[in-house]
């Protein structure tokens, strides 16, 4: 098909993605740091930011890697096991210094899905906008990760 006629497609309304292969797809300066982190890690995240950007579902096992990476520098960031940090069905982690959490539910727990945290975890989304939407809940004493953020 000629770029004419995907102008055309798209001038009418139509969906054009199928045109499209977003597995190449790149978004340069989308992470600002790239440089000074993991290559695989930064290659996972924009790989998930991209796909989150144009309304579509990353590949799951990438972005499985990417939460369960980015959790692993939350935890080397801010040791501890007093807040339970989950991002079902991906990974949970505890971290912050503080009480304890042995067994049952932790008296402080953060929760939200993949996208979100991936947003988080790069400085896309700020924690605030994040409480706000309802994409993220947060209870108990502690569970404010902001200070924390972003952390690619």
């Amino acid at each position: 098909m000629k770029a004419s006629e995907i102008d055309e497609a798209f001038d009418r309304g139509e969906d054009i993605s199928h045109f499209f292969d977003w597995s190449k797809a790149r978004r340069p300066n989308l992470l600002k740091d790239r440089d000074m982190m993991d290559p695989d890690l930064a290659q996972q995240l924009e790989s998930c930011l991209v796909a989150y950007s144009m309304d579509r579902t990353p590949d799951p096992v990438v972005e499985r890697a990417a939460v369960k990476a980015t959790l692993d520098l939350l935890k080397a960031k801010a040791p501890g096991k007093s807040v339970e940090v989950r991002v079902p069905p991906h990974a949970a982690v505890q971290v912050i210094e503080g009480v304890k959490h042995r067994r049952g539910t932790p008296a402080a727990v953060v929760e939200t899905n993949a996208a979100t945290w991936l947003r988080l975890a790069t400085g896309q989304l700020t924690w605030a906008d994040a409480v706000k939407s309802g994409a993220l809940t947060a209870s108990g004493e502690r569970s404010d990760l902001s200070s924390y953020l972003p952390l690619a």
